[in-house]
């Protein structure tokens, strides 16, 4: 029971990866309030979770859009449990499919509205509460669009990308108060999202990405449960200390992270940067 008596937020919790995280930060006996923009879908996930005796399970119908759902996440937080422990900013989709010049112009605005911005709104709701406790834990869902272009996913990788640099940037401001903020690639998952690549089709996601998502719908794509036991690592204090990294739930060795903690401080191993031509063995002359 790493996280038990630990109160959490997660968003996005009504299906997928959110879902997951929920089921599994349950089971570590954590009190949860869910959020989702689906009110009856996330209803059916709370019902479903295992609970201990004391455990509490809150969920809340909320749009991290709007600027109203936001204060109202917080203020239900400290009114049904009086702290936050831990926030998962889960809730995110891929945005307009196509040619960025081509794509809905609204529509691409509206993913980094929710993938971005919804996240950056909410931190700002919870840190104040996680300062005020000394302690906290923000943990933010990133992915591949946030390490190599993504074509015909344009919103997608942007926000994805910015979202990594808001999570190191803001883990320097936040760790004389022992908050860690962390960004996890899941992994390529079968979940609503790739359906939208398929009905897309090539002709909008492009040959190569259509092809690859056929793949991944036939072997099953990566296991959500990994990403949730990541996400379970974060937010526990087996990883106080480890902050500011996009760390892969798939191909980081990410359990054993706690005893290379100190070397981890020292180093932008897991960290957003600039590839310069020595580190690639290029003669450079100035």
């Amino acid at each position: 029971m790493k996280l038990k008596d630990k109160v959490a937020i997660i968003t996005g919790a009504n299906r997928g990866l959110g879902a997951a995280i929920a089921h599994l930060f349950a089971q570590e006996g954590v009190n949860l309030l869910l959020v989702a923009r689906d009110g009856a879908l996330l209803k059916t996930v709370a019902e479903s979770l295992p609970v201990q005796p004391g455990q509490k399970i809150e969920w809340r119908e909320a749009d991290v859009t709007s600027p109203e759902d936001i204060t109202a996440i917080g203020n239900t937080a400290l009114e049904k449990f009086g702290r936050v422990d831990i926030l998962v900013n889960n809730a995110g989709i891929y945005g307009p499919i196509g040619p960025f010049e081509e794509v809905d112009w609204a529509e691409w605005l509206a993913a980094l509205n929710i993938n971005l911005l919804g996240a950056i709104s909410l931190s700002r709701q919870i840190v104040p509460i996680m300062k005020k406790q000394g302690y906290g834990k923000i943990i933010n869902l990133s992915g591949g669009g946030a390490t190599a272009p993504l074509p015909r996913f344009s919103a997608y990788a942007v926000s994805k990308a910015a979202l990594v640099r808001f999570t190191e940037t803001i883990a320097e401001e936040l760790a004389e108060f022992h908050i860690d903020v962390n960004a996890i690639a899941p992994g390529a998952l079968n979940t609503r999202l790739l359906d939208q690549i398929l009905e897309a089709g090539p002709q909008l996601a492009g040959e190569q990405m259509y092809q690859r998502s056929l793949k991944q719908q036939q072997e099953g794509g990566a296991s959500m449960e990994i990403g949730a036991e990541l996400a379970v690592f974060l937010a526990s204090e087996q990883s106080d200390g480890i902050s500011g990294r996009l760390i892969s739930a798939i191909w980081d060795d990410w359990r054993n992270l706690t005893e290379k903690r100190e070397k981890l401080k020292k180093s932008d191993v897991f960290t957003l940067r600039r590839i310069v031509p020595e580190d690639r063995g290029w003669e450079v002359t100035k």
